[in-house]
This record gives structure tokens, C-alpha cells and sequence, in this order.
């Protein structure tokens, strides 16, 4: 009953800050932003080598004649509720750039390309063609929540830094199980799924134990500052199938709500802590510029 209440009243506000807020989008975008994490390696959990992409020919405007990248779809991906199914002649071809049913397949960035009748990475070359282990052809959406406070010394004073002298923010932290990093604890959006119930459903799941405060969480996450919506530098991106995101951020101002309950990792996550936010931050994916943000619209050491 309160998730409803909360995807009612959340929803509104969420498709307000979308229109109204132009943060880290103005950076990555196709024909400027050149993705790292998901180039010039091995592609995770699997022995598939990328083909090599140096910088500059990671645009597809730029004529790479030797690009010849292995294609690659995890095998247990198969049958999932959660993924495509293969794609062919005889079957019904998904709604490329649209909302295919309860399926959003539409990119942040625009109509994207297709090539050879299937999705073509918007941002470039990757190495790899196929799905990898992502469960859609195209954009394959996620909810980051970002949740913060300030840092505080004993007597619940907000401890400034000694250099910058600007007070020092912390973010709610997971240690992902896959490849190690910590993270944004955030998660897939479901199929027809509204993104304000991903953003609370996967903090919950993945960092806190709130079952005795509900009444609290539940006011907490109906405030929320839109952060970015965009294009992931993930690394199971393919030149076929790529990570998209919504990140907002949740802040405890006073430290008197999230900021006190007590973090538990769960579902995906090794472990889950309080972490001091600077420049020196190392977080999966390109989670460390989007959480810069908030340090911007914060005011905050960095």
C-alpha cells in the first residue's frame, strides 16, 4: 500500500525534475563523450577478448576498416523473463526507439541507429557485438539512488575539510559482488516497472534494513534532487546493447533519518558502508562523475 502512495506521489516529481534540470547529460553525449570500462579488455565472466578500439576511432563517424569485433551472448541469459528473446525473420520485431509494451527501448540520447536490424550503441565502439549479459538489445535502464549526509564528529557537528574548508559529504556505498567496486546502490528497472519504485526498492534491498522504520524511509525517498539521466560507461556494454540510467540524489540534511539506521548489504551487494566523498573516489561504471554532481549542487568538498 505505501509503495503505491509512494510511486503516486513520486512519479510527479520525479517527471518535473526531468524536465527542468540539465546536469552531467550536457557532458556525455554521442560524438564527444568517449566511453573507457567497456573497451580493450576481456569482457566479464566470460574468456571473449574485445577487439581492440584506440581513442580515436571509438566514433562510429570515424572509418575503422579493420573493426571486426566477436559477437557475444551470455548463454544463461536465455529464457529469462527479464531478457529479449533471439531475434529473427519469423518473429515480431521489437519497437526500436519506443515503448515496446511494458519494454522501454528508448535511449535518453535519442533515436539511435540500427545497423544490421539491431540497436548500435550510440556512444561508439566497444570491441564486442551481441547482448554480453545484458538482457536487452539497445538501452537496458537503471535507477542509481544516491543517498547522502553530512560528516559529523562526536558531538554531531559537520566536519569541514582542512583544506577546501567545505563541509564533507557521504554517500551510502556498495561493494558490488560481480567485479568488486564499490558502487551506487542501485539496480535494474523492471518491465514495466515506474523508476521511483526502482530507486527505493534497490536501496533497500541492497543497503538498509528498515523494517522497523518504514514510516521514515517511506517519507525520505519522496525527496529526491534529479541528478543525471544517461548513458553508463558500463562494462558489459556491447556495440549492440548498452546501460542507461536516472540517478537522484536523497539527502539526510540533518542526519536524523537515513543517515542513523543501521546498513545491512544485501541482495547483490558483498557490503555496504558510509563513504567520504572526494576527488579521489574510485566507483564502478562512471558512478564517481554522477555523484560528483551532487557535490557541485551541494556545495560540498570535493
Amino acid at each position: 500500500m505505501y509503495i503505491t502512495l509512494f510511486t503516486t506521489i513520486f512519479a510527479c516529481f520525479l517527471f518535473s525534475a526531468l524536465g527542468s534540470i540539465e546536469m552531467l547529460a550536457s557532458v556525455i553525449k554521442p560524438g564527444i563523450f568517449r566511453h573507457i570500462i567497456c573497451r580493450n579488455n576481456a569482457y566479464p565472466r566470460s574468456n571473449v577478448s574485445r577487439f581492440p578500439v584506440p581513442d580515436d576511432v571509438v566514433f562510429w563517424s570515424v572509418p575503422y576498416a579493420e573493426y571486426c569485433p566477436p559477437a557475444y551472448t551470455a548463454s544463461h541469459i536465455g529464457g529469462q523473463s527479464w531478457a529479449d528473446t533471439p531475434l529473427s525473420g519469423d518473429a515480431v520485431q521489437p519497437k526500436w526507439n519506443h515503448n515496446d509494451g511494458i519494454v522501454n527501448r528508448v535511449s535518453f540520447h535519442g533515436d539511435y541507429k540500427l545497423e544490421d536490424g539491431v540497436p548500435q550503441n550510440p556512444i561508439g565502439r566497444t570491441g564486442l557485438r551481441g547482448r554480453g549479459s545484458l538482457g536487452r538489445w539497445g538501452p537496458n535502464h537503471a535507477a542509481d539512488p544516491i543517498v547522502t549526509r553530512w560528516k559529523r564528529d562526536q558531538s554531531g557537528a559537520i566536519i569541514q575539510h582542512q583544506d577546501s574548508g567545505k563541509k564533507i559529504l557521504q554517500m551510502v556505498a556498495i561493494q558490488r559482488s560481480d567485479n568488486k567496486l564499490w558502487a551506487i546502490p542501485g539496480g535494474m528497472v523492471d518491465p514495466g516497472e515506474n523508476v521511483s519504485v526502482t530507486l527505493k526498492r534497490e536501496f533497500t534491498e541492497e543497503a538498509l534494513n528498515f523494517t522497523d522504520k518504514g514510516n521514515m524511509v517511506e517519507q525520505f525517498f519522496k525527496e529526491g534532487v534529479h541528478v543525471y539521466s544517461g548513458y553508463v560507461d558500463d562494462f558489459r556494454n556491447t556495440d549492440n546493447a548498452w546501460m542507461e540510467t536516472t540517478a537522484l540524489n536523497f539527502h539526510d540534511e540533518d542526519g536524523t533519518q537515513v543517515g542513523q539506521l543501521q546498513l545491512e548489504a544485501g541482495d547483490d551487494a558483498t557490503n555496504v558502508r558510509w563513504t567520504d566523498i572526494d576527488s579521489n573516489l574510485k566507483l564502478h561504471a562512471n558512478h564517481a562523475d554522477i555523484v560528483k554532481e551532487v557535490v557541485l549542487e551541494r556545495v560540498a568538498h570535493w
